[in-house]
């Protein structure tokens, strides 16, 4: 197998893995815990031997056609930043996994926690192995949807819904801004294709919707990484399981908009306005973040608030624009990824030993966890910076950029000033979290008493921890490689180019980021002292100067409002009138077909063709028509009347189509007209004579309401006018021409039906499927309330059937089926097929109904037409999904005339099958229609609740 066919596997074996833990009983705890494991270590094993391709500058992609007309293929890409993240992804996502299995509580439900996180681990490997932005925008919605569940996995929980609620709305509206800006790159660039959007960076540049595009996509990478002003929302997903925070903070979704400004980093970088949106957001962010976490008081409030001052770091790097600080950014990102994930979960332990995260009262745990204290201080250390660890050699490298960085005065010394600022708080933050929780006193009422955990529970802590050291103490032979390829394809986008030249040392020599890194330690550490001496933090509420009304107080709000403002308009147009919502939708639609003419968009009338001969009997026909039309307008109060006109109005469009030679047309508006006023027919005898007359004093109401038709009518009749007098093509002579070379029918029909519009067919039986359960739905549980009053026996005694009627339809059903098979065989080449066909038997049961009754049918007849329509739609559905095996698109349709003995040359066509689930939802949908009313009638007379 090439190391491209692996990509499919690598990237959608999570979600085969959620599908077999969907079948996993809750009870069995091990066994999800297994599967989930299996997995994970599954694709990362696919992820290692993706791994000489890559680390040899090999990009890996793999794809298939999947919206070929818009050029767009469903596939997968790897460079070296895909790669890296997929690392991150699945080597912590295994840790991650054997963490939980130990976490979760004996009345939590593991099944439903493991299918939720591979649900988002293939969401995130879907992110970062996309090969177009349409498919990337796909997965990452996906990571909003998915997170979403991890987040609310606790649902009892208010917080935790809110939680869940707050994530999904800010990543969720951030998604659909980037889906607008890449469909902003896709029309400038003509594609959306990764490889060419990364090549077409001056292109992009250059055009006038670069910043419009820009914006966008930066909208979607802030929501979902945190970043000012869209920061508040992190906090609040912490009422998820600690697990989920460590996945999520260290090497996920949040992580997933710095994957993106660096995957469009040679598409969309070095421009002013990259600079100073991605630049001066990062800086805000972090040193928000950083002093925010100070004054928190839960352990993963202080994380989660270090987390957004760190993606603020990394932001902020990319924003600089330099390729020595975008190096500095990859490597950020792989630090942060370790330490972070280690601290989460050593705070779960914390929580999970003793029952609380809050630090006032976690006071002088060395005594009784002293490995796991020894395990948060390496990882504390590796936050704040500290020589020998990892995190000390990004945010030397994140000095030096910021103070190398030559732009404006301002911001010479605004960049070196903040970040030893944010430093310090970063510094005094972690020194908090050790000093709090180890030390400082004795616990204050812990709800357990501490002890160390399960032995299996701290190795992934123990791994993250020995990483952090491994990449401090020898970064180049540790971490050298993985981050000059991940950074060679971020600065590149894949493509050949020369890294800048940079080292991986412990020790630079005396230069200014030294300065700065001591800067703010010794700095750090003075003011955690100070404020703990002068201020004490464990009696602070918040932070001091911020204000009291914050990010989760102005969502509420704009929630509050946004739903006060929903129920206002709803209130306005759902007023349980069908004539309100007949007037907005007509009244829109004439909006918008005057639009073209407003504007001036409309060609120029031609002349128009010519058409057959208008005819004696067409003029008779027409004047029908129109006298029927109108004398449904002027009758419609009175149904049965209106109802038999507008069945005489379908009978002329009926005759218009077999004056136009469309046989096919005009016998299934026939048929469906017939079928129509029968099912209506029933539904009136529910229904009194006479709709209820409009009050009087509603003539200016009335003008209106006729302005309105006039209106529509005449803009109808415009339209047509205009389609018909404009010079076009017609492609009628490609299907007479074609379908029997291509399709295999001399019915050109039936051909166009379920060959060429195949999907629209199936759509268009989904549709009728649908509606007939709908119908079904609504009518088992209602019983009109007129019925109480009337006795049983007066009821029986109204259900009368015309013996003469009943003898004939009896005899008519068998004639009419053997006619329906007829139709459904020669449809192919002759004027018939699965619709028509359908119908005819339809309209047949239909009359077995009217004129026996529902008991009489019932009691001989017996079917439920329910699964009619499932197995139509899978027979449709399974006669696409066939052609698939034969490398042919969806739908596909194949035919053949073998010869059999005796009788010649058989006409054989797929399309037959297609046709079968056709006629199959037809008559399912019909008679469940048909049923339900039927019911009606029959529990009127039993005189009881269907």
């Amino acid at each position: 197998m090439s190391s491209g066919a692996l990509l499919p596997w690598l990237a959608l074996t999570p979600f085969a893995g959620a599908a077999l833990i969907a079948g996993v009983d809750n009870r069995q705890r091990r066994t999800a815990a297994w599967l989930a494991g299996a997995v994970t270590l599954l694709v990362f094993i696919a992820m290692l031997a993706a791994a000489p391709a890559v680390f040899g500058g090999e990009v890996l992609r793999w794809s298939v056609d999947w919206l070929p007309t818009l050029g767009l293929k469903f596939g997968f890409r790897m460079d070296g930043l895909a790669w890296l993240f997929t690392l991150l992804i699945t080597g912590i996502g295994a840790l991650v996994v054997l963490y939980a299995a130990y976490y979760l509580a004996a009345e939590d439900p593991p099944a439903r926690f493991f299918l939720f996180l591979m649900l988002f681990m293939g969401s995130m490997l879907g992110v970062v192995l996309a090969d177009n932005l349409i498919l990337l925008v796909v997965f990452w919605e996906l990571t909003s949807l998915s997170s979403f569940l991890l987040i609310g996995y606790w649902q009892h929980r208010a917080d935790a819904r809110e939680g869940a609620r707050m994530a999904l709305t800010v990543t969720g509206a951030g998604g659909l801004c980037l889906l607008a800006g890449v469909l902003l790159i896709g029309h400038i660039v003509g594609s959306t294709d990764l490889d060419v959007v990364l090549k077409s960076g001056d292109l992009l540049r250059a055009h006038p919707m670069y910043l419009p595009a820009l914006v966008l996509v930066l909208l979607g990478c802030f929501t979902k990484s945190a970043q000012f002003p869209f920061h508040f929302w992190l906090p609040h997903a912490m009422a998820a399981p600690t697990p989920v925070s460590a996945y999520l903070h260290s090497a996920t979704m949040v992580k997933a908009g710095v994957f993106l400004l660096a995957r469009l980093y040679p598409a969309l970088g070095d421009s002013e306005p990259w600079f100073w949106i991605v630049s001066l957001t990062g800086l805000a962010t972090l040193l928000l973040g950083a002093y925010l976490a100070l004054f928190q008081h839960d352990l993963k409030g202080l994380l989660a608030y270090s987390t957004i001052s760190h993606l603020g770091l990394i932001t902020l790097l990319f924003g600089l624009d330099e390729p020595l600080a975008v190096v500095a950014g990859v490597f950020h990102i792989l630090n942060h990824a370790t330490f972070k994930a280690s601290l989460f979960m050593a705070a779960g332990i914390i929580d999970h030993e003793t029952g609380t995260r809050d630090m006032r009262r976690l006071n002088g745990l060395w005594k009784s966890m002293p490995w796991t204290g020894a395990l948060a201080m390496v990882a504390a250390g590796a936050m704040a910076g500290v020589p020998l660890l990892n995190g000390f050699l990004s945010k030397e490298m994140f000095f030096a950029e910021a103070a190398a960085k030559q732009s404006t005065p301002l911001m010479q010394w605004l960049l070196p000033a903040g970040a030893t600022l944010a430093a310090m708080f970063s510094v005094a933050y972690s020194l908090r979290f050790i000093h709090d929780v180890f030390f400082n006193g004795d616990p204050v009422g812990l709800p357990k008493t501490p002890h160390e955990p399960p032995r299996f529970m701290r190795v992934p802590v123990e791994v993250l921890v020995v990483l952090c050291l491994v990449v401090g103490l020898m970064p180049a032979l540790s971490i050298g490689p993985l981050l000059a390829v991940g950074a060679k394809a971020t600065l590149f986008g894949g493509f050949e180019g020369t890294l800048p030249a940079y080292t991986l040392a412990i020790w630079h020599g005396l230069n200014l980021a030294l300065g700065m890194s001591a800067l703010a330690l010794v700095g750090g550490v003075a003011l955690y002292f100070v404020l703990q001496r002068r201020v004490n933090l464990h009696t602070l509420e918040r932070a001091p100067a911020t204000p009291k009304t914050g990010g989760r107080d102005l969502f509420a709000l704009a929630l509050d409002r946004g739903r006060a403002l929903a129920r206002r308009v709803t209130g306005e147009l759902q007023n349980d009138a069908l004539q309100r919502y007949l007037l907005v939708l007509v009244v829109f639609a004439l909006i918008a077909g005057a639009l073209p003419f407003a504007l001036g968009g409309t060609q120029t009338a031609v002349d128009m063709p010519d058409g057959p001969p208008v005819s004696f009997g067409f003029i008779v026909a027409w004047v029908i028509g129109l006298a029927t039309t109108l004398a449904t307008v002027r009758f419609h109060r009175q149904r049965l009347l209106a109802l038999l006109l507008l069945g005489a109005v379908g009978l002329v469009v009926s005759l218009a189509f077999v004056y136009f030679s469309a046989p096919d047309l005009a016998l299934t508006q026939l048929l469906v007209e017939v079928a129509t006023i029968i099912l209506m027919m029933l539904a009136l005898h529910w229904l009194p004579a006479e709709s209820p007359a409009a009050p009087r004093g509603q003539g200016l109401r009335r003008a209106r309401d006729a302005l309105v038709a006039l209106a529509a009518g005449g803009g109808v009749a415009a339209l047509v006018w205009a389609v018909l007098a404009r010079p076009f093509e017609p492609i009628s002579p490609y299907f007479l021409a074609t379908t029997q070379s291509l399709g295999g029918g001399a019915n050109t029909v039936n051909v166009i039906l379920v060959d060429y519009r195949g999907y629209d067919t199936l759509g268009e039986i989904t549709v009728l499927g649908v509606a007939g359960l709908i119908i079904q739905a609504l009518l088992s549980g209602w019983r009109p309330t007129h019925l109480a009053a009337v006795p049983p026996r007066a009821l029986r005694a109204e259900d009368r059937h015309p013996l003469m009627l009943a003898l004939i339809v009896r005899l008519l059903l068998p004639l009419a089926a053997m006619v329906s098979a007829y139709l459904f065989l020669r449809g192919h080449n002759l004027p018939g097929g699965g619709f028509i066909a359908g119908l005819v038997l339809a309209i047949a049961l239909v009359m077995q109904f009217v004129a026996n009754g529902q008991g009489f049918v019932s009691g001989r007849m017996n079917t439920d037409y329910q699964p009619w329509i499932g197995a139509g739609l899978l027979v449709a559905g399974a006669t696409g999904l066939g052609s698939w095996f034969f490398g042919a698109p969806f739908l596909t349709s194949s035919y053949d005339y073998p010869l059999w003995p005796l009788v010649g040359a058989v006409p054989l066509a797929s399309a037959a099958l297609f046709d079968l689930g056709v006629f199959l939802t037809v008559v399912g949908a019909t008679m469940t229609a048909l049923v339900a009313l039927g019911n009606l009638s029959a529990a009127g007379a039993a005189g009881v609740k269907p």
